[in-house]
């Protein structure tokens, strides 16, 4: 199988578009920026959405379902909010065409103008909040913990496939509580979450932090993410949990009876994480033969091809083959006898590494008589001859061992990959030649972190909020810091 990959090392970008179209990921849509999520991607995507559907029900939440289209008035009513994506919407101005004079298509009829122009969602904060103030009357209804599944537009103008596009999928929550502290505990314990899912799923280290006023979200008051390192040296914003304080509140007029009778505003959170996620786990684990997918995201956890001669010994070796197959499902385990025989071994072996299948066995006529398969990690390389007998047990802890391995590569990849850093004419050449996360002092102005952005282009990635902290002084301004932020250039 000619894959046609290039390589990390001479074209990274190229590399990332390759892999995503040569595994069957996805693909550019008719409509530029948009994209297709084809089979095997699709998959992928909603294994994660299971496993983080069951971690917000876990932690209480519920889904519920909001609307595609929001008054453009709604995102008038908070002004930080309407600012910060004003310039991303797009909007609906008629609900109807009609055929054109000529007969040779349709044009939109001038006599079908909204009332009002409709927002597709960039987010749902505006008109989830407008529906907060009719559900909300009393602290009997607090906290209110919903979630919903959706598809957002943000009309982006330099787009790739899942990490930049103009429509994409992902989870938004909503949640409104009677105060401050636990809508802040909320905001932390949805972070919480996500690193979880990130690092114990998506076998990819990530660092908690608070972001800077000039990197939080529009319309809050507190942002909190989690930030990755992929194998190029460039951070990329995993996830994101927002303290609302009572800005939306205030402007959809949201209020709630107190135990002592009292009308007070709700407090808010909002947070979530997208599509983006998949084209962390291509660059945060792929190599130059293909995607290394953790085994419990893939859609595909062991692949079976036989290897055979003639039809005797396909029909002899499919039936070892079948057996070795319901053996693994009976434990959970999903697999993939492949008898077609359209294809080469050597075909199936090469697509199957591309797509990142964590193990594959292999069973020949020799296999046969020594009651062996041959056994080969993706993540590794690695083969070995391993006897039929206790195959099962060998490939779930095999596949544990994986996760893990594939999790402690990036954890190495990053660690190594991080420097203290004091100098910032250091910092500027490190940042040019090397990559990587910096950890530096900040004195905390937006004046020192614009003039770093446009200096160097990169960015305070988070303010950690685990670990030391070891005062200093501003590597720009000579100023006192509390604390080392994370400096990186970013996707």
């Amino acid at each position: 199988m000619g894959k046609g990959i290039t390589s990390r090392e001479s074209d990274y970008p190229q590399w990332y578009n390759d892999l995503v179209i040569k595994a069957d990921l996805a693909e550019n849509s008719p409509v530029r920026g948009c994209m297709i999520i084809k089979p095997y991607g699709f998959t992928i995507w909603e294994k994660m959405q299971r496993e983080l559907d069951d971690m917000f029900k876990a932690t209480g939440h519920v889904n519920a379902y909001f609307p595609l289209f929001i008054p453009k008035s709604y995102l008038s009513k908070e002004a930080d909010h309407v600012e910060g994506f004003a310039k991303e919407c797009a909007v609906v101005t008629h609900y109807r065409l009609k055929n054109s004079e000529d007969g040779k298509g349709v044009v939109v009829d001038p006599e079908a103008a909204l009332e009002e122009e409709l927002i597709i969602r960039p987010t749902s904060e505006t008109v989830i909040w407008n529906a907060y103030k009719n559900w909300i009357q009393s602290y009997r209804d607090l906290p209110l913990l919903i979630n919903q599944w959706a598809n957002v537009v943000r009309w982006e103008m330099r787009t790739r496939l899942f990490l930049r596009t103009a429509e994409f999928l992902w989870q938004e929550g909503h949640t409104a509580h009677s105060t401050e502290k636990e809508a802040v505990e909320e905001t932390l314990r949805i972070l919480d979450v996500y690193a979880d899912f990130a690092e114990n799923v998506l076998a990819i280290p990530v660092i908690k932090g608070l972001k800077t006023e000039s990197e939080r979200f529009a319309g809050a008051v507190d942002t909190y993410c989690i930030e990755a390192l992929m194998q190029d040296g460039k951070a990329l914003q995993a996830g994101t949990s927002h303290f609302l304080g009572q800005n939306f509140a205030k402007a959809f007029d949201v209020t709630f009876a107190t135990k002592e009778g009292n009308q007070e505003l709700v407090w808010g959170t909002s947070w979530g994480v997208s599509t983006r996620l998949m084209g962390a786990l291509i660059m945060a684990h792929g190599d130059d033969q293909g995607l290394i997918i953790p085994p419990k995201l893939a859609p595909v956890q062991v692949v079976i091809v036989p290897i055979y001669k003639n039809e005797e010994q396909y029909g002899e070796i499919c039936e070892v083959g079948k057996r070795i197959q319901d053996g693994l499902r009976k434990r959970g385990i999903l697999v993939k006898l492949d008898d077609r025989d359209t294809e080469r071994p050597g075909w199936k072996f090469s697509e199957y590494e591309l797509k990142g299948v964590p193990v594959r066995l292999a069973i020949g006529p020799r296999d046969l008589e020594n009651e062996n398969v041959e056994l080969a990690r993706r993540d590794t390389g690695q083969k070995e001859i391993v006897p039929m007998e206790g195959l099962e047990g060998r490939i779930e802890s095999l596949l544990e061992e994986t996760q893990k391995n594939i999790f402690n590569k990036a954890l190495k990849f990053r660690e190594e990959n991080t420097q203290k850093i004091d100098s910032y004419d250091d910092f500027k050449k490190k940042v040019k030649n090397e990559g990587g996360f910096f950890l530096a002092h900040w004195d905390g102005t937006a004046e020192t972190e614009e003039k770093v952005k446009n200096e160097t282009k990169a960015t305070i990635r988070c303010i950690p909020i685990e670990g030391e902290k070891e005062e200093g002084k501003c590597m720009v301004t000579g100023k006192p810091s509390s604390q080392r932020v994370i400096f990186a250039k970013a996707y």
